[in-house]
């Protein structure tokens, strides 16, 4: 029989976490976190991250699991969420996997094999000195030319992506979009229930601009100059993170703390956006919209456990 598990994703900002743990409560579940800066030590207040007290008593896996100087990948993900999973199912406890990111996700829940290349080949290093030296947005253009469709799935920013896919397409005359999409075709090792939380859009923009305000007053600018001074720098993966990228601009002096505010604000909803139409791909995804169940907690949680019940939880 195949292992249950849950997943609760949704775009940023929607309210996950709260309701993450009332579920786990509900149905005897422990959370993995599928967020890709909720992963480092010392990136708290720009990734969110869920305090102690917060958690209820409720175990959390992958946060706080990384350096800041540590490279957090897919793969990586793969093998510390399966691990996690493991540990969750020994203890006869449900895995509820909980995050925006849904490339993530799609990798545990189908474990999907990426084609991730470990070794640096030289086609990568050279794609690395194309961007340094013409830019993200040049070697964005480079995969559009080659493979359209990985082109919209990747953003320009995710340049170790970008030069991945190039690669890929290099060594094996293959567009990894299709690759991928055979990949997605596999039947999950796991009896799954895949929930997507969301909201009206104008709602969700507002929760952002508001919780970004938050971030600010609760002292992200000085959360990102001490990642700065112990050595942390843009062209880390994590600092890639909406929210840090920006605050390190500003403090080398790119632009002022207004147009950072604005453009984390502004970013975030672009990625919420693009969260969404990551999920309405996905296969067989139950949508929580949290207007049609009047913002009422306990209507959503009784949904979803009907729900999982269908599956015999």
């Amino acid at each position: 029989m195949k292992k249950k598990l849950i997943i609760l994703a949704g775009p940023t900002g929607v309210g996950k976490t709260e309701l993450s743990i009332t579920l786990a409560k509900r149905i005897g579940g422990e959370i993995i976190s599928a967020d890709s800066m909720q992963v480092y030590r010392h990136m708290d207040i720009g990734s969110a991250k869920i305090k102690k007290e917060e958690m209820k008593g409720i175990p959390h896996y992958l946060i706080d699991c990384l350096s800041p100087f540590e490279e957090f990948s897919v793969r990586v993900f793969q093998n510390l969420a399966k691990e996690a999973m493991e540990a969750i199912y020994a203890k006869g406890k449900i895995p509820i996997l909980v995050g925006g990111t849904g490339f993530y996700i799609q990798a545990l829940l189908y474990d999907i094999d990426f084609t991730e290349n470990e070794d640096n080949t030289e086609i990568r290093m050279e794609l690395e000195r194309t961007a340094k030296e013409k830019g993200a947005h040049f070697l964005h253009e480079m995969l559009r030319e080659i493979d359209p469709k990985a082109a919209e799935e990747i953003h320009e920013n995710n340049v170790k992506r970008v030069i991945r896919a190039i690669e890929y397409y290099r060594l094996t005359n293959e567009k990894i979009s299709e690759h991928n999409e055979i990949q997605r075709q596999k039947e999950s090792p796991y009896d799954g229930v895949f929930f997507v939380l969301t909201d009206e859009r104008e709602r969700l923009y507002k929760n952002i601009d508001k919780r970004v305000d938050h971030m600010l007053s609760a002292g992200l600018v000085e959360e990102v100059k001490k990642l700065k001074d112990m050595g942390c720098h843009r062209n880390m993966v994590s600092m890639q993170g909406l929210g840090y990228k920006e605050i390190l601009a500003y403090l080398d002096g790119e632009y002022d703390l207004e147009q950072a505010v604005y453009l984390i604000k502004r970013d975030t909803r672009h990625f919420a956006k693009r969260q969404l139409t990551w999920f309405r791909r996905e296969k067989d995804v139950i949508w929580v919209d949290k207007a049609q169940f009047q913002y009422d907690e306990e209507k959503m949680l009784e949904f979803m456990v009907e729900r999982i019940s269908g599956v015999g939880v």
